[in-house]
C-alpha cells in the first residue's frame, strides 16, 4: 500500500466520522494523519512498524492505526464506520459538491442509500426542500450524477496501465512468455480508459483462462469470452477487461490491430487502394516499424494512431520528432507550503536539482484563493526574499519567482500591476465561478491574455477527469488569442486534468503557440506526474522545440527577462513595497 492509498483510507474515515457526527477533535486528529502522510518524500510501507513515529512524526496511537492499515488493509476506525455505513453512502461521498453532512441529511431525513434514489429525489424535487438545500444545490447534485454515470466503468491513464502492467505480468509468469502485451486505449495513451486491453502469445489458450479467472477482484464474462478472448470486469473500478490469446507467430500483428484507432486501421494509404488492416493480414510482420516500411509509411508512434491525419504526413515522410521525457529542462507551475503545497521551497529546489533539472518555477496560489492559503503582498515580498537566498545557495540550479493568479471573474487577475511586476513569470489560472456559459467563460479567459503580465495559461478549462467537465471554451478564439499574445498554453500535467486537451494541442502548435508539460506539483512525487502531460503533447505532435521547459535555464532567464522588459505600456511598480 503506497501513500496515497494511506492518505486516502483516512481522509475517507475523517469523512465517514463526520457523517456519523462523531467528535470534531477526532475528526481533526485523522485528518491531520491524513495530511502528515500526504506530505512525506519517502514509502512508509518500508518503515519498521515500530519506528513509524519517529520516521513519520505521527503521535504513537496514529501510527499504530497506520501500521494495522499497512498490515491488514484497513484498521478498527474505518471497518466500524464502514459496517455500520451502507455501500451506496460510502460511494456517494464521491459526488461532487455535496459534503458529508449533507449526505448525512440526505440519508436520515429522506432515506436515501444509494445515488439511483439521490437521482429519483432530485429529479421529484425533494432534495431542494431539505434545510440547507435549495434548487441550486438540487440542480447541482444531478448535474454531478450525471457525469458520474458517464464516467462508471472508466479509470484514469495511470490507473489504467498500473492495472495492466499487473496482469501482463501475471500472464508472463503463468504462460512463462515475454509475448505479452499491453494493448488497446492504453497503449494509444488516451487519458481515460474503458476497456485494459491486453494481447498474449500461448499455444495453451486454457491456461490463461484459468489464471485470468482465478485473479482476485477480476470477475470473468463468459458470455463475452471465447477459447481464444477472455473477457471480463474489474470489480473495484467496474473497468472491462479484455485479453486477446493468439499464436505466437500471429502477435505483433495482434499487437498492432489492437493498438490502433478505427480510421487509422481503416483509411485507404495516399496513392493506394491497400489499408494498413490489410498491410498487417497480408503477411506476418515480427515488427511493427517492418509493417509500416512495407506499406512505404514512415513509422507511425502507437499515441499518434488516431486516424487524425498522421498517415498523410508519414506517407510524405513529416511526421515530427515527439518530445521525449529528457528534453525537460525544469518544472514550472508549482507549489510550496508558502500555499497548498506539502513541502517547502528548498525541498521542491533540491528533488529537481538532485533529478538533473535545472530550474523549479514557483507558482504558489495568489490572494485571492483563500481556500489555497494564498499568498499577501507582505507574504509574496517574503517569498522573494527567501528565493534570492536559496538562488545564491543553490547556483548554478534556478529558483524563477512565478505566481499561479487568480483570472477574477472579469477576466483581470489576481494583484496590482506593481505586485505583478515583480515577479519572474505569471500563470493565469480560473479557479472559481466555474457555471459560466460559453461565451463569458471565453471573453474572461481573453482578457486575462491581453494582459501584458500573463505569460501562461494554466489548465484552461479547469476540468477534472471522471469527476468535473471543464467550463465550455471557445478552443480556437483562446489559442489564437494566445499566439497573437506571445502566452504559452500549459498541458497540466496532473492525471486528474491533463488540460489543455491533447486533441487541440496540434492546432496549437500550427498557430505558433508554445505548450509547457507543468506538473501543478505540491508534493515532490506530483513530478512524476510530468511523464503524463509529455504522452498528452506526443498525442498532438509536440515536439522539443515548441515545449517551454525544454529550454535552458539560461534561456528561460532570457525570456523572463525579454518578455518583462518589453511590456508595454511600461507599467511602474513601487519598488518600496519589495525592499
Amino acid at each position: 500500500m503506497d501513500n496515497r492509498a494511506l492518505t486516502r483510507a483516512f481522509k475517507l474515515t475523517a469523512q465517514l466520522m463526520e457523517l456519523h457526527d462523531e467528535n470534531p477533535f477526532k475528526i481533526r486528529a485523522i485528518e491531520g494523519t491524513a495530511s502528515a502522510l500526504e506530505a512525506l518524500s519517502f514509502p512508509v510501507a518500508e518503515v519498521e512498524r515500530a519506528g513509524l513515529p519517529d520516521r513519520t512524526g505521527l503521535s504513537k496511537t496514529a501510527a499504530a492505526k497506520v501500521a494495522e492499515l499497512l498490515d491488514t488493509g484497513t484498521f478498527s476506525d474505518l471497518q466500524r464506520l464502514l459496517e455500520i455505513t451502507p455501500p451506496g453512502v460510502v460511494e456517494m461521498l464521491g459526488i461532487k459538491g455535496i459534503g458529508p453532512k449533507k449526505i448525512r441529511s440526505l440519508w436520515r431525513e429522506l432515506g436515501i442509500e444509494t445515488a439511483e434514489q439521490l437521482r429519483e429525489a432530485a429529479e421529484t424535487d425533494q432534495v431542494s426542500k431539505l434545510k440547507g438545500f435549495g434548487k441550486k444545490t438540487q440542480e447541482g447534485i444531478l448535474e454531478s450524477l450525471e457525469f458520474a454515470g458517464q464516467s462508471k466503468g472508466k479509470l484514469l491513464y495511470p490507473q489504467a496501465e498500473k492495472l495492466a502492467d499487473e496482469l501482463a505480468q501475471h500472464l508472463r509468469d503463468a504462460l512463462k512468455t515475454e509475448q505479452v502485451a499491453v494493448a488497446g486505449e492504453i497503449r494509444r495513451r488516451l487519458e481515460t480508459v474503458e476497456t485494459v486491453g491486453l494481447v498474449a502469445a500461448t499455444e495453451k489458450p486454457e491456461e490463461a483462462h484459468k489464471l485470468l479467472s482465478g485473479l482476485a477482484g477480476l470477475v470473468a464474462d463468459p458470455r463475452r469470452s471465447g477459447p481464444f478472448a477472455w473477457r471480463g470486469t474489474a470489480t473495484e473500478s467496474g473497468v472491462q477487461v479484455e485479453v486477446l490469446l493468439v499464436a505466437p507467430a500471429d502477435f505483433t500483428t495482434e499487437v498492432f490491430l489492437n493498438s490502433a484507432a478505427e480510421a487509422h486501421l481503416s483509411e485507404p494509404l495516399p496513392g493506394q487502394s491497400a489499408t494498413l488492416r490489410q498491410w498487417a493480414r497480408r503477411e506476418k510482420f515480427q515488427q511493427e516499424e517492418a509493417l509500416y516500411e512495407k506499406a512505404g509509411l514512415q513509422f507511425i508512434v502507437p499515441e499518434l494512431r488516431e486516424g487524425l491525419g498522421e498517415i498523410a504526413l508519414a506517407a510524405e515522410q513529416k511526421l515530427p520528432h515527439l518530445l521525449e521525457d529528457g528534453d525537460l529542462r525544469g518544472s514550472l507551475h508549482n507549489h510550496s507550503t508558502y500555499s497548498d503545497g506539502n513541502h517547502s521551497i528548498r525541498e521542491m529546489a533540491t528533488w529537481l536539482r538532485d533529478h538533473n533539472y535545472q530550474y523549479l518555477g514557483l507558482c504558489d496560489h495568489s490572494q485571492a484563493a483563500h481556500y489555497a492559503n494564498g499568498l499577501s503582498v507582505e507574504r509574496v515580498r517574503q517569498q522573494h526574499q527567501e528565493i534570492d537566498a536559496l538562488n545564491a545557495e543553490l547556483a548554478p540550479f534556478r529558483i524563477f519567482k512565478g505566481i499561479e493568479s487568480d483570472i477574477l471573474g472579469d477576466g483581470s487577475l489576481d494583484y496590482p500591476s506593481e505586485v505583478l511586476a515583480s515577479f519572474d513569470f505569471i500563470v493565469a489560472s480560473v479557479h472559481s465561478n466555474l457555471k459560466m456559459d460559453e461565451a463569458r467563460a471565453t471573453n474572461r479567459l481573453l482578457r486575462a491574455i491581453e494582459n501584458p503580465y500573463t505569460t501562461m495559461l494554466g489548465h484552461p478549462t479547469g476540468r477534472l477527469l471522471l469527476r468535473r467537465q471543464g467550463y465550455p471554451i471557445n478552443y480556437k478564439a483562446v489559442i489564437d488569442a494566445c499566439a497573437q499574445h506571445k502566452v504559452i498554453i500549459e498541458i497540466n500535467a496532473n492525471p486528474w486534468r491533463l488540460d489543455l486537451d491533447w486533441r487541440w494541442v496540434r492546432y496549437a502548435l500550427d498557430q505558433g503557440v508554445q505548450l509547457s508539460i507543468n506538473p501543478d506539483a505540491h508534493h515532490t512525487n506530483g513530478y512524476e506526474d510530468m511523464r503524463y502531460g509529455v504522452l498528452m503533447g506526443r498525442k498532438g505532435h509536440l515536439t522539443k522545440e515548441m515545449t517551454f521547459n525544454a529550454k535552458s535555464v539560461e534561456e528561460m532567464a532570457a525570456y523572463f527577462e525579454a518578455r518583462k522588459a518589453n511590456i508595454t505600456p511600461p507599467l511602474e511598480y513601487k519598488k518600496s513595497l519589495f525592499e
